[in-house]
């Protein structure tokens, strides 16, 4: 069977803060690019883009859509001289709404994505839900509505649409998160949690940090970009093969034996995200859970409240010290995208002509960027850069040195030290493959080991 990537939660340029190039075909161009071939529509909720979705895209009996032409891509990603093709892309009916509203005491912002099976449903849920707010201010709509009644809501409007919970561990606006969530799912969803059967672990989490809390065994782990440009697509995505379909894709995550099966997802290296370690930006600082603990959780420069971020969260909530992966819970991969693995290289920022240079010529090489970071061999990438090579090699196998994301500041993966580059730039070849002599520490191995707190001692 064949496999294929899907990308299940990205956003329109009707949503606050995207690029406003982002139209049907820009989103197939990128699509093409990075090698997705199911890519969510986002933000259906909101009447311009709906309007945009229903003239540009046609349904099909799978229950998704497809471009009604096949228009030339090129001119949307104008520094890439070669052919781009829509014919295999596939779109599925998907937004996500923000909930913000009071319950056990305590205001919840809540981000759930909703999936819908054919343009007839999406347009009357549209409609149920345009009656309790605005929904033509932003594409990501901020609703007063309970999560537990959004969810009936979906489930009243066709019974084969679904609810996945958002990025569930960010601090601010998702199911577990530090600043406004739950600590069990149960308590957002009440009667209606059987109803869930799949978490978005977000950025700054991956599935072997979900796997220390066995309360989320029996969930599907998803990962998608959540893109506001064409740009970031793919970031994360989800890997299938079979049956590309609604009803296949729903039934895999139900873990239902079917046409179409999840074999996993490509991850960010999770340090990687905006809200991996406990932190303040404003004055620098970012903190392990322990020595948020030891500062009771405020500042040290300046005293006030940290933002704490998704590892801490994490530990809070697990009752594993180390990672159990469940049973028919497939592995992931952890991916670093091509543009910043170029950028390291060649020395320059990743827009920068020199840059996308050299990204284009690897695509135009060895084609699509997820099939270079996740399948073409390292002897052909030797065969354009051997530190090319060697970079991927380093990151398929977790030879990464990370510096972490805190407080909304994205962190930073980097596969070489700074003394290796400089002497790669001054023509002393260094090491590569299994020759290599570099120190990664403890950035090999199993990384997420809860520490044992007070917690465990009073449990005990």
């Amino acid at each position: 069977m064949q496999n294929f990537i899907a990308d299940l939660h990205i956003h329109s340029k009707f949503s606050r803060a995207t690029s406003k190039n982002l139209t049907s075909h820009n989103l197939a161009a990128w699509a093409a690019v990075k090698g997705i071939s199911l890519l969510a529509t986002g933000d259906f909720t909101h009447p311009q883009w709906m309007e945009h979705i229903q003239r540009e895209l046609e349904q099909e009996e799978t229950g998704l859509l497809r471009l009604k032409h096949n228009p030339h891509l090129e001119q949307e990603v104008p520094w890439f001289t070669g052919q781009l093709s829509a014919e295999n892309l596939r779109f599925i009916l998907c937004t996500e709404i923000s909930s913000i509203y009071k319950k056990g005491g305590k205001v919840r912002k809540i981000h759930n994505l909703v999936f819908m099976p054919h343009l007839d449903a999406a347009q009357r849920f549209t409609s149920r839900l345009g009656a309790v707010g605005n929904l033509h201010s932003d594409g990501r709509p901020i609703l007063g509505l309970d999560a537990r009644n959004l969810l009936e809501m979906v489930l009243e409007t066709d019974p084969q649409a679904f609810v996945v919970p958002a990025h569930i561990w960010t601090p601010w606006f998702s199911l577990f998160g530090s600043k406004s969530g739950f600590d069990r799912l149960e308590d957002c969803f009440e009667d209606l949690s059987s109803e869930i059967f799949a978490l978005e672990t977000g950025l700054s989490s991956d599935p072997e940090m979900n796997w220390l809390w066995s309360a989320l065994d029996h969930f599907t782990l998803i990962s998608n970009s959540d893109a506001h440009s064409g740009e970031k697509l793919g970031r994360e995505a989800n890997v299938f093969s079979g049956e590309m379909s609604f009803s296949g894709v729903r039934s895999a995550l139900q873990r239902k034996k079917c046409a179409t099966n999840f074999l996993g997802t490509i991850e960010f290296y999770p340090e990687e995200g905006k809200y991996f370690l406990d932190g303040h930006r404003k004055c620098n600082v970012a903190l392990e859970p322990l020595d948020t603990i030891k500062v009771q959780g405020l500042c040290p420069e300046c005293g006030k409240q940290l933002t704490r971020g998704v590892l801490s969260r994490i530990f809070e909530l697990s009752d594993r010290q180390v990672p159990i992966q469940p049973e028919n819970q497939p592995h992931f991969s952890s991916l670093v995208p091509l543009i910043e693995i170029v950028s390291e290289i060649v020395g320059t920022g990743p827009k920068a002509k020199k840059t996308l240079t050299m990204y284009e010529q690897l695509l135009r090489d060895f084609g699509p960027e997820l099939d270079i970071l996740r399948i073409t061999p390292v002897e052909e990438l030797q065969k354009s850069s051997k530190i090319l090579a060697e970079s991927i090699r380093r990151m398929r196998q977790g030879q990464v040195f990370r510096h972490s994301g805190y407080d909304g500041e994205y962190g930073r993966i980097s596969m070489f030290t700074p003394q290796e580059l400089q002497e790669f730039k001054h023509g002393r070849m260094f090491s590569f493959g299994k020759n290599s002599t570099t120190d990664f520490g403890d950035e090999v191995g199993l990384r997420w080991r809860r520490p044992v707190t007070e917690r465990d001692k009073t449990e005990r």
